[in-house]
């Protein structure tokens, strides 16, 4: 059986790439040991390419009043309201890591409700969600819940915009049909042997 492709566009060859973009996408290989499908398929537009995983970055690798476990929840349990194969599967392998739980990626994909996370995570979920799903019946009652459960409004604003950032991935990674990779069912699941 041969291993279907990993977008429907065209994906480039990693030495055709922009100096920038090759350097980039190397680091990844030799930090993961694999490249994610999404660098590749992205790839196809660089610009594009460039301004996607720069506001990434921004988002998620920064220090927030959101650990990164939690900002990796947000874009699990978004995805999957999403219906984001790619985003489901590759972030959700990064949350079990990050949240050193083999547990909770399946349970936030599924119904963060009833996942073992705390009700402060909880809120912020609900709040994501409510930002991927409903934007425009966000107000001042979902702030002061969120206030309740100490986050202040910059953090109000880094759960929101995740939930939007990643409502553009998701949107991509559908319409261009990405697959994810095969490493990143296993990710996090099972204790690495030392």
């Amino acid at each position: 059986m041969s291993t279907p492709p990993i977008s429907r566009y065209p994906v480039p060859k990693l030495e055709d790439l922009p100096d920038d973009i090759r350097t980039r996408i190397l680091e990844v290989q030799e930090k993961s040991g694999f490249v994610p499908n999404v660098f590749l398929a992205l790839a196809h537009r660089p610009a594009e390419w460039r301004a996607f995983f720069a506001y990434h970055d921004a988002l998620m690798e920064k220090d927030s009043g959101l650990t990164k476990a939690e900002r990796e929840m947000i874009v699990v349990a978004t995805s999957n309201a999403n219906g984001c194969q790619y985003c489901v599967i590759a972030h959700g392998a990064i949350l079990r890591i990050r949240a050193r739980s083999p547990l909770v990626a399946d349970q936030v994909a599924i119904n963060h409700r009833k996942a073992d996370i705390t009700p402060r995570q909880k809120a912020m979920l609900d709040f994501a969600m409510k930002v991927a799903l409903d934007s425009a019946a966000v107000g001042d009652g979902d702030y002061e819940i969120l206030h309740g459960h100490g986050f202040n409004d910059e953090d109000i604003w880094d759960i929101g915009a995740v939930a939007a950032f990643f409502g553009l991935s998701n949107r991509m990674a559908n319409m261009a049909d990405m697959r994810p990779n095969d490493e990143f069912f296993l990710m996090g699941r099972v204790p690495k042997q030392k």
